[in-house]
């Protein structure tokens, strides 16, 4: 008999938390009453702000985005006990414990590299730049799942021209917190550490690119990538950094944490695009978090405004 590793079951193929929480509820029902009642207790506690958010306050003055998809939003609970954050762990029900207490005040941004405006701004400065909006995005991760979420920021476009780059600057270089003290996920060389990601200018400049500080109308939960993200909806999650310290502008294409680790299974570009598997599991359907059937997967996520940006490009070789 074939028997899975951890490693090698796609995200995509284990049981949502819900399932397998109530699964284990009812399992310790039959053989203990207590039991189960302290399970029960312990599901309440898991999917609580309390312990998802550290003191996120109401952002008010949200303007609603034109942006936004009508789907279904994912619940809120599933979308903070759910995450990608290999900073904390590489178990996706893990960083929300973990990140409970990491600190987020106070926090700067260093902006340089070829811009005429090198400086270093506190995360709340940032975040006054422009007005809040609420989009409504659909975000889509390699692994197979997806979720529909109402992120709060601004364009990342807005950021980038009070930067002033300079003619030679082509890319933008987004370098997470290096923190293993608070991130325990550090101290393990799942990566080499900080995290980094990139953008093209053009693909940063693209009004659908949102820097990032709140979702649900709140400030962004610690595991969700507090206090500064950025979101491209049309890329492959990895592709949106969390706890961004540095934002660089460069001439040459920056290499990506994931592009380094495995060059084979992650490029520069990481487009939503059905046609292109990964070399470990077909990317042609995915599974929304809390459901249970796939669904097709939409070229570019679904937001065909981006695909003039690609204009003439292999997509299998740009991958």
């Amino acid at each position: 008999m074939l028997i899975k590793k951890p490693a090698d079951i796609p995200s995509s193929e284990i049981t949502s938390k819900s399932v397998y929480l109530n699964r284990r509820r009812f399992i310790a029902g039959a053989a203990v009453a207590g039991a189960a009642a302290a399970t029960a207790f312990a599901f309440r506690e898991l999917g609580s702000p309390s312990l998802v958010t550290q003191a996120n306050a109401k952002i008010d003055g949200l303007q609603k985005s034109p942006f936004s998809t009508t789907e279904t939003q994912t619940p809120f609970k599933d979308v903070s006990n759910y995450n990608n954050f290999y900073e904390f762990s590489t178990d996706k029900y893990e960083p929300a414990g973990l990140a409970k207490n990491f600190k987020t005040r106070p926090w700067v941004v260093t902006i340089d590299g070829l811009v005429k405006k090198k400086q270093e701004l506190d995360v709340d400065a940032i975040i006054k730049m422009a007005a809040p909006e609420e989009r409504i995005y659909r975000h889509r991760c390699v692994e197979g799942w997806s979720i529909v979420v109402p992120w709060v920021g601004f364009s990342l476009s807005e950021l980038v021209k009070r930067a002033e780059p300079l003619s030679k600057a082509k890319f933008v270089e987004f370098t997470t917190l290096y923190d293993p003290k608070q991130m325990p996920g550090q101290r393990v060389p799942v990566l080499k550490w900080p995290y980094v990601e990139g953008l093209r200018m053009d693909e940063a400049m693209h009004p659908l690119a949102l820097l990032c500080f709140g979702m649900y109308g709140e400030g962004l939960p610690n595991q969700d990538g507090a206090p500064l993200r950025i979101v491209i909806p049309w890329k492959y999650g990895f592709k949106s950094a969390k706890s961004i310290v540095r934002i660089r502008f460069t001439e040459e294409q920056p290499m990506n944490s994931w592009q380094l680790a495995t060059p084979n299974e992650y490029g520069f570009y990481s487009n939503v695009n059905p046609s292109v598997d990964h070399p470990r599991w077909s990317q042609a359907k995915e599974r929304r978090l809390g459901e249970f059937l796939k669904r097709p997967t939409l070229m570019f996520n679904g937001y065909d405004q981006v695909a003039s940006l690609y204009s003439g490009m292999d997509l299998k070789k740009n991958f």
